[in-house]
């Protein structure tokens, strides 16, 4: 892993000590700026485009969401969408996270909350509790408008990746307000890796305007992906993808 890793510049000295003490204890880390002004005005662009044309089938790759436009497969539809799988502070975070074992993509998203819309119940990206330590999945959203306290920010429960329960089991309404959770806010172009046995979820969008983010998903390679990348590629996306991009979308 250190070596297909290593060809898109990830390595573990790129985290710092409290880098690696932020995902380890509280389970999330923001890395502001990894992508300039410029290229968050063409993703979203893109973005916006995507919607528009896939009308009521996107998403179907993934996970379609009431009061929310969902997008999915996002490495077949622009290599732009590279950027937010392969950036190598991203992957190195990922990494930490899942041990440096081998790993491969689990999916690559789109999902913008609605206004008035897109409040989520609390829940980790993983249908059961796992033992501290035991990761399976690592998660990043790239930040694609500010996130704010108004416009349905994701709130996390700070250290609930090491509790060994999930939300659903352990909470009477995980849509409530939990005592211990933060917002996750930041500016566009940021990257928020997190743990994804973190509690987490959207809040309500309480602006007129979309609130974009890009999740890059990745788990462990002994594990089911969510959008298996195989059996969706166009042959033009799988003879542009280096054999390292392959291998990390098992195709």
């Amino acid at each position: 892993m250190l070596r297909v890793l290593g060809t898109f510049g990830a390595s573990p000295a790129l985290l710092s000590a409290d880098d690696r003490t932020a995902l380890d204890e509280q389970g999330y880390l923001a890395l502001p700026g990894l992508i300039d002004a410029a290229t968050v005005r063409a993703l979203v662009r893109r973005f916006d485009e995507l919607v528009a044309s896939e009308g009521d089938r996107a998403g179907l790759e993934a996970h379609q969401e009431a009061g929310t436009d969902r997008l999915a497969n996002l490495v077949d539809k622009d290599p732009l969408f590279d950027l937010c799988w392969n950036n190598p502070l991203q992957l190195s975070a990922i990494a930490h996270v899942l041990q440096w074992q081998p790993e491969k993509v689990f999916s690559l998203n789109g999902r913008s909350a609605l206004p008035g819309q897109g409040h989520q119940g609390l829940h980790a990206d993983w249908p059961g509790a796992v033992a501290p330590g035991d990761y399976q999945i690592a998660n990043s959203i790239w930040l694609l408008d500010d996130f704010t306290p108004g416009n349905g920010a994701t709130r996390v429960v700070p250290g609930s990746h090491r509790w060994g329960q999930v939300p659903k089991d352990a909470l009477a309404d995980p849509a409530a307000p939990h005592p211990d959770e933060v917002l996750v806010t930041g500016t566009a172009g940021t990257c928020v890796v997190f743990n994804s046995h973190l509690w987490h979820g959207g809040t309500l969008n309480r602006t007129g305007a979309p609130r974009r983010g890009i999740h890059a998903a990745f788990v462990r390679r002994d594990q089911k992906q969510q959008t298996v990348f195989a059996h969706y590629l166009h042959d033009s996306t799988y003879q542009r993808l280096t054999p390292e991009q392959r291998y990390l979308l098992a195709v």
